[in-house]
């Protein structure tokens, strides 16, 4: 492992306390609700807090023990603080300079750097001539013109618009992959990070609830907010064979376990209806509805009933259905549209 880490941070009203370990080339995405501790995290690693208790060990040495600015870590802010003085290029000699390096060594790395990141031609430019993705390049680039074992990321793509979000992320993965030490990534947005990441860490209340690839991750969510995260709909019950019981329901899934169980099925995968649909199917319920949203190209409507549900239907079906707040209908999903696995 380059990175192997507990972080112990204890204030008064929160405590962080999470083991995090990442492989050479590996990049760990750490995902959580407001407050949950990630930014807490990742500046623990940067030594920007200090821990309360915990070690912090990269390819072997112990970093807890360093001041900031010795340990062998580049960090990308959110807002890239860059140098508003400083061109393109010397925002990037700065860390190689303050190693030592002379000014036209510093400046010879740092060229190579903004070639790396497609940037040449902006050398000269100050920040404020650089369009968002082009200062997060330059943060980019600063942040690995040290020569880092660990790479920080703090939301790096946050301050960007959609559009540019798109193609940055994809440069992004690119340099991701040719950096052979760890990265650990703070991010909000799902995508950003089932993209850039090779393994999910998710934190809620200052400790670890779940962790895995991002396919792991996405087929299996353990609590609500990551259910929320990938967008499913996520129910705990009983299982006994091929029906788990939820509350009042009784659902009928293409899974076969006993004991306590997590139910899981795509908002996507709720039919709604007026009257009880003919035929009963299997896991059928009425409810009432409680909200009704646009979401993307789909109407996202909120039951409440037995259990809360989310369903997506296209906005001709809510015309169709004269779908409005405070009317009861039928919702229903297939066996074969759910998936149960072990709580």
């Amino acid at each position: 492992m380059t990175l192997h880490a507990r972080l112990v941070v204890v204030r008064s009203a929160f405590t962080l306390d999470l083991t995090l370990r990442a492989a050479p080339g590996e990049v760990v995405a750490l995902l959580g609700p407001n407050g949950a501790g990630k930014t807490t995290a990742l500046r623990a690693l940067a030594g920007l807090i200090s821990l309360s208790e915990g070690e912090i060990v990269v390819d072997g040495r112990p970093l807890h023990t360093m001041a900031a600015e010795q340990r062998p870590i580049g960090m990308v802010f959110q807002d890239y603080l860059l140098f508003p003085h400083l061109s393109a290029l010397d925002n990037v000699a700065f860390g190689p300079r303050c190693h030592g390096a002379s000014k036209a060594e510093a400046r010879r790395a740092a060229a190579a750097l903004l070639e790396r990141v497609g940037l040449t031609e902006h050398a000269g430019a100050k920040p404020r001539h650089l369009s968002g993705g082009q200062a997060q390049r330059v943060a980019l680039a600063r942040a690995l013109a040290v020569g880092p074992r660990l790479l920080l990321l703090d939301e790096p793509l946050a301050a960007l618009d959609a559009h540019t979000r798109l193609e940055i992320r994809s440069h992004l993965r690119r340099h991701l992959a040719d950096f052979d030490g760890a990265t650990v990534l703070v991010t909000h947005d799902p995508l950003d990070a089932m993209v850039l990441a090779d393994r999910l860490v998710v934190i809620e209340n200052g400790a670890i609830v779940q962790q895995g690839t991002p396919a792991e991750v996405a087929r299996r969510p353990r609590t609500d907010y990551v259910a929320r995260l990938v967008g499913l709909n996520l129910y705990r019950g009983l299982a006994d064979g091929s029906r788990v019981k939820v509350d009042e329901l009784l659902f009928s899934t293409a899974d076969h376990l006993d004991g306590p169980a997590f139910v899981a099925f795509p908002p996507a995968a709720v039919a709604l209806y007026r009257v009880k649909p003919d035929g009963s199917p299997r896991n059928l319920w009425q409810a009432t509805i409680d909200g009704i949203e646009r979401h993307g190209d789909n109407v996202r409507v909120h039951l409440d009933g037995p259990i809360p549900v989310f369903a997506d239907i296209t906005p001709a079906a809510v015309a169709d259905l004269d779908l409005g707040a405070g009317q009861q209908v039928w919702a229903s999903v297939k066996a074969t549209e759910t998936h149960a696995y072990p709580a």
